[in-house]
């Protein structure tokens, strides 16, 4: 009876959004003339909740480079302004590229349809997803890609995080026999009981995690959301970070408003603005105003928040946790490590292969990205030694040598690495903005209490 009452009720949720988008459709402007170094999108719509996320993941996944964004959403309606760029520092001028971000963000998108609420998962037969959380070590992605590879599963999508002694990836796999998703449920039985074994390893009190599902997944905000689950945002008393590494952030509530003021100033990087408002938004936080800018290498953000209840944050612990959960969103991504790049024909076994050879060198993955494009295998591996320093230059020739010169390339030198921070050595893995003016009066910002 319950599953019926909530079937039914989605219906009508379903239904009573698609009336509200039919009175009220949403409305896209890009201009290319306003602004010298950037095109600027507009987009005005119905609001609800999660749909600021929406719009940056399109845009996100598009590549743009999100220099600035004013955000409001006040009341019943949301609009959004941004400023982005191609990855070279141009503006968006590709015809195709133009319809495409119309046709996502307009009239006629799906972006607010109830599909995106489960949590960007689609589905479809072409693969299996395989999401993986456990505790981090040397070699941990030798050892599962090795477990795969013995099942006759071809890995052709993954993406690999590791933040705070804790691992989380999400593998695209399909059967060799077959070149699609694993339709056996006893292999699939196999592959689930085998990789929980290897990511439990030794280590007893954490939880290790393996699911199995058909279909697409938005790994960038999965992965968000396995990590969160996981509480990799609590740091162990006197695991010796560097504080000044971190991430400013600041949370403080502005009485007169009833709103909570988060501001955080970091390094930029590509997708930052997506991993800040999808942390608050899985946190169940509502940004109400909010600008974005980057300043040459920071990046500056301040947002006006209330929990989806309503409130502001209550307490110093809920403020504290805020606190905590941006900054592992912002350092989950950061990649530390001689950057990789291999291509070459792809084939069964060679993420096992590859791995394999970095573990043989003392070499441990950070960080990794997987793909495959009309039979090439196109990966990236942040790598460090295994002792947590930076890698030595005939290590890495060792390493290219076995591997291939022509196929594994390195981007950047071991001399240019930064100084090793004090936290690095158990990070393993697998192997301005509001210039106090816009949208809502932050010049007042000294009276928050």
């Amino acid at each position: 009876m319950e599953a019926t009452m909530s079937y039914s009720q989605n219906i009508m949720d379903d239904e009573y959004e698609k009336f509200i988008r039919r009175m009220n459709p949403p409305r896209v402007v890009i201009d290319n003339e306003s602004c010298k170094n950037a095109t600027v999108i507009q987009v005005d719509s119905a609001n609800k909740h999660g749909i600021l996320l929406e719009v940056v993941q399109i845009l996100t996944d598009l590549n743009f480079i999100i220099t600035k964004a004013y955000i409001c959403s006040d009341g019943g309606w949301f609009m959004d302004v941004f400023n982005v760029t191609n990855q070279d520092g141009n503006k968006i001028t590709e015809e195709p590229i133009l319809e495409y971000i119309m046709k996502s963000l307009g009239p006629d998108s799906c972006f607010a349809s109830s599909m995106r609420r489960s949590v960007g998962v689609t589905t479809g037969m072409d693969h299996t997803s395989i999401e993986l959380i456990g505790s981090d070590r040397p070699g941990l992605l030798s050892e599962v890609s090795a477990v795969l590879t013995n099942l006759r599963c071809n890995v052709v999508n993954a993406e690999v995080w590791t933040h705070n002694t804790r691992a989380a990836a999400i593998m695209q796999v399909t059967d060799d026999e077959t070149g699609c998703a694993i339709a056996d449920a006893e292999k699939l039985s196999m592959i689930k009981k085998l990789l929980c074994n290897v990511l439990r390893g030794s280590n007893k009190s954490r939880d290790a995690k393996t699911l199995l599902s058909h279909g697409l997944t938005h790994t960038d905000r999965r992965l968000h959301q396995l990590m969160f689950a996981d509480r990799d945002y609590e740091r162990a008393t006197g695991d010796g970070s560097d504080d000044k590494e971190r991430p400013n952030v600041n949370v403080v509530n502005w009485q007169d408003k009833d709103y909570s003021v988060v501001t955080i100033r970091c390094k930029d990087r590509p997708k930052l603005l997506f991993d800040t408002i999808c942390t608050l938004t899985d946190m169940q936080y509502v940004v109400f105003h909010g600008n974005v800018d980057t300043e040459g290498p920071e990046a500056y953000q301040e947002y006006c928040i209330r929990h989806i209840d309503g409130s502001p944050v209550k307490s110093d612990a809920e403020r504290q946790r805020v606190i905590q959960c941006l900054e592992a969103a912002i350092e989950r991504r950061v990649s530390e490590g001689l950057k990789l790049e291999l291509c070459t024909t792809d084939r069964v076994g060679l993420l096992s292969n590859v791995t394999r050879i970095f573990r043989e060198n003392s070499l441990t993955v950070t960080r990794a990205e997987v793909s495959t494009r009309a039979g090439k295998a196109l990966n990236t591996f942040y790598v460090r030694d295994s002792s947590g320093y930076p890698v030595d230059t005939k290590i890495i020739e060792s390493v290219r040598q076995t591997i291939g010169q022509t196929i594994l390339r390195v981007k950047g030198s071991p001399e240019e690495l930064n100084p090793v921070q004090q936290e690095s050595p158990t990070r393993f893995l697998f192997g301005g903005l509001f210039k106090s003016r816009s949208f809502c009066n932050f010049g007042s910002v000294r009276s928050y209490s």
